[in-house]
């Protein structure tokens, strides 16, 4: 008989590590409380970017510096709940602990391998689905008020070179003449080529999810509130039912530490929360994605809309979404954009799962045998999930997954 798996989230890394085990003759259900491709999830709302050049950390010397300027001021991307502060802090020290230069060169080139081949992974998880249309291709260029913005962050210039990373440059003429809506607050740019991006990141989702279920997965809808690890692990629902596995797969994103601390091994992912409005029918659309320094935000054209994702708020899994945020990216967006209409826009806000150093958690933890971790992709989730989901296929047959996996201990916290 076949060996089974449930696999608790099925966001991007959830339908893709489905579609690898399934691929690899498992039998497979997923469990989630929404539907895939809907806005109740995470996968649902991120800037679409498949973000090959993203191995730089959120923990940073310079993040940490501005920081505490940062939460005071209403027009910065930063936002902090101060009430949320002391529950915050178990997650933040570590955060700060991480955030040196040293530090930052270690875990960049743990980044760099995460992210290298997303491409090429998210094509092969997506061949022969319906998913493969959602797939754009392009140049991806960084939008900066000054040219001495881009020259002054040496570390990063000089640590996206030592892994092949060198973009091309371009005056405020070049960025007119590729895109003559540009606002005048943008004279400067950087552009990467052969780049590629979601027209639809909730499409996409559902129609991997949907290729999953036509391959023969399950999905039972409902949300998990415990997972039992042993020999043969299992998980309770909201209302009792209980399902068990050979093997247990979380991938439930910011709430798997939760969910983790049910077995007894709490985990230190944190909901950083992130906001998007799509503007539906705009008047005219970005050429490719920008990423827009001043606002660290990103505008990407998609499917009969323009979205601008960003922001990067601690308020816990359960706070309801603010407004200071969507004012913000709506802002980012007119000085971009200033002639852009549009006929009617949607707010959104999501909880992107991330671990004190940036790296996400991948294997088992001691003493909680046959649950398979694999979340904690903060900024980079969805350019990662294809590529967690066949580590997890590989973790879950016991042969060696090629890489070194001690950097991303569950429990290395």
């Amino acid at each position: 008989m076949a060996r089974s798996a449930l696999i608790v989230g099925a966001g991007i890394t959830g339908v893709s590590t489905a579609i690898w085990m399934l691929r690899d003759g498992w039998r497979v259900t997923l469990v989630d409380p929404v539907e895939p491709g809907s806005s109740g999830q995470t996968s649902f709302g991120n800037a679409g970017l498949i973000a090959r050049t993203s191995m730089i950390p959120v923990a940073t010397p310079s993040m940490v510096l501005k920081a505490p300027l940062m939460v005071f001021d209403p027009h910065s991307p930063l936002f902090l709940r101060w009430s949320y502060l002391p529950r915050l802090l178990p997650w933040l020290l570590p955060f700060m602990r991480n955030a040196t230069e040293a530090r930052m060169r270690e875990v960049v080139p743990h980044l760099s391998m995460l992210i290298f081949d997303a491409s090429e992974q998210h094509l092969a998880v997506s061949q022969g689905t319906a998913a493969e249309k959602h797939i754009a291709k392009g140049d991806y260029i960084t939008l900066y008020n000054r040219q001495s913005d881009y020259e002054d962050d040496t570390l990063t210039i000089e640590l996206r070179r030592q892994f092949g990373l060198e973009p091309v440059s371009l005056t405020r003429k070049e960025l007119l003449e590729r895109d003559p809506n540009l606002g005048p607050s943008y004279t400067f740019g950087t552009m990467f080529s052969d780049f590629h991006w979601l027209t639809s990141p909730a499409k996409y989702v559902a129609a991997l999810f949907e290729h999953a279920c036509c391959e023969g997965a399950v999905f039972k809808q409902g949300s998990v509130v415990a997972l039992a690890p042993g020999e043969t692990p299992s998980v309770t629902l909201q209302g009792g039912e209980t399902l068990s596995a050979d093997k247990v797969v979380l991938t439930a994103g910011a709430w798997s530490g939760k969910l983790a601390g049910t077995m007894g091994k709490a985990t230190k992912v944190e909901a950083e929360r992130g906001y998007h409005v799509s503007m539906y029918a705009p008047n005219f659309t970005a050429p490719v994605p920008y990423m827009v320094t001043d606002a660290k935000c990103v505008v990407t054209p998609m499917d009969g809309f323009l979205r601008a994702a960003g922001v990067a708020e601690f308020a816990g899994l359960d706070a309801p979404a603010a407004k200071a945020p969507i004012r913000m990216i709506e802002a980012a967006v007119k000085r971009v954009y200033p002639n852009l209409t549009f006929e009617r826009s949607e707010p959104w806000m999501g909880r992107r799962p991330t671990m004190p150093d940036s790296l996400p958690a991948v294997g088992e933890i001691d003493g909680a045998p046959n649950v398979i971790h694999a979340y904690g992709g903060q900024h980079v989730g969805l350019t990662i999930g294809p590529k967690l989901g066949r580590w997890v296929t590989d973790l879950a047959n016991r042969r060696p997954v090629n890489v070194d996996l001690s950097a991303f201990k569950p429990d290395r916290f």
